[in-house]
């Protein structure tokens, strides 16, 4: 396998461990404010508390990785998104300034204003992650020079906005599954209440969404139609989230968070598929499109990076295996509770 293949693999798994990861985080944030007491929001900062700030390590090692063997496409990207990326930046320090600032002041106002910051920057975080990944697959005017040619509001497309939505609904559904495992009493009761209507409003948004792929973005059906075993995996992303409500309904809760966890993983594999060998398409003209061949590092570089992946990502692995197995089990507060 090519060295530009392998990294192109390696960064697909880099971005599924953050929004498998991360999106549980991201889910209970954007449901923060439907808990109304005090110690119902602090149990669902508590439900993350341990992990979040290591969950966030997958995005800086993705965006690192991108940097290090396709210096290209990081320059389009983070030139094309500037103004994006710098409010994505601002939530994500909100949001992690949000849960270590909550706790520290004995004040209703205090508390009320950091829960809003939580809940926002959670919302903001993937509409604007969403709205990356919907402009990238649906193509970015690029000009002979590499470099982004359109606007900022030349983003904000129907496709590339539904996408975004999508990605709210299915991160919202995952974060909800996740407090089904660490919750108990009314605020279990609760978000098991509310769950049937977000996994329906999940199902229409993947149905549209595959829809509209398949009438307006003919071009990222390419690869599924060269090899036809490769529509699996749409097939296991729509598996995946019927077993969601299976499980759930029949109290599997930790079985219902690991089909979430696919859905996440195989929608982020679909859109991998439909773009390769492409890392930013280009559209109109499809031959500036920046690909894994032409936009990649020196082979040195690439094999070098390999080594140390090969060292590192097993290692964190094995970390994030030990943590979660060390923060297992329902929530329960103490004196070192946020």
């Amino acid at each position: 396998m090519d060295l530009q293949i392998t990294w192109f693999v390696l960064l697909l798994v880099l971005f599924i461990g953050y929004v498998v990861l991360d999106g549980f985080d991201l889910g209970v944030g954007m449901l923060h404010l439907t808990a109304k007491t005090d110690k119902e929001r602090r149990i669902m900062f508590n439900s993350i508390g341990p992990v979040w700030d290591a969950n966030e390590v997958w995005l800086i090692t993705a965006g690192g990785a991108l940097f290090a063997a396709f210096p290209d496409v990081y320059a389009t990207v983070f030139s094309g998104f500037y103004v994006a990326f710098m409010l994505f930046l601002l939530v994500i320090i909100g949001r992690a300034v949000s849960i270590e600032f909550r706790g520290k002041v004995e004040s209703v106002l205090w508390k009320k204003v950091w829960d809003y910051v939580f809940n926002i920057s959670s919302y903001l975080i993937v509409l604007l992650l969403g709205l990356t990944l919907g402009n990238i697959v649906s193509g970015l005017p690029v000009d002979s020079n590499k470099e982004f040619a359109g606007t900022f509001w030349g983003l904000f497309n129907p496709y590339s906005l539904f996408v975004a939505i999508t990605a709210v609904l299915f991160v919202r559904l995952h974060g909800r599954v996740f407090l089904l495992t660490k919750t108990e009493d009314n605020l279990f009761n609760k978000i098991l209440t509310r769950f049937k209507l977000l996994w329906i409003l999940s199902v229409i948004a993947f149905l549209g969404l595959t829809i509209w792929t398949i009438v307006a973005q003919t071009q990222l059906l390419a690869n599924y139609n060269h090899v036809g075993s490769l529509y699996l995996i749409p097939v296991l992303a729509f598996v995946s989230l019927i077993f969601i409500y299976l499980f759930v309904k029949t109290r599997r809760y930790y079985s219902a968070f690991i089909s979430s966890s696919l859905l996440l993983a195989f929608s982020i594999m679909q859109a991998g598929i439909g773009i390769y060998p492409n890392l930013i398409p280009s559209k109109p003209i499809v031959e500036n499109s920046l690909t894994i061949f032409n936009s990649s590092s020196s082979e040195s570089t690439l094999y070098t990076m390999l080594i140390i992946a090969c060292i590192g990502i097993p290692l964190v692995i094995v970390y994030k295996i030990i943590m979660y197995s060390a923060f297992r089990g329902k929530v329960k507060l103490d004196s070192n509770s946020y």
